[in-house]
């Protein structure tokens, strides 16, 4: 099975809504493996990550494109 990664993007705007989920989730567990978070740091990192799959899922849902393999 292949990564996510390796899959081609057709739609730029897919494209930019997958790579700020993706820095959301990286920079979320980079902190984690950095140091103790604050219970208001963790919550505000996994709203980041929260709102930035909700918005790649509603930009599927409008526009239909995905990724193609």
């Amino acid at each position: 099975m292949c990564s996510l990664s390796t899959f081609a993007i057709s739609c730029p705007e897919h494209a930019r809504l997958e790579s700020e989920f993706q820095e959301a989730r990286d920079r979320m567990r980079n902190l984690i493996r950095l140091r103790r978070l604050t219970r208001a740091e963790e919550r505000q990192l996994a709203d980041r990550v929260a709102m930035a799959i909700a918005r790649l899922k509603e930009h599927v849902t409008e526009h239909g494109c995905f990724r193609h393999g």
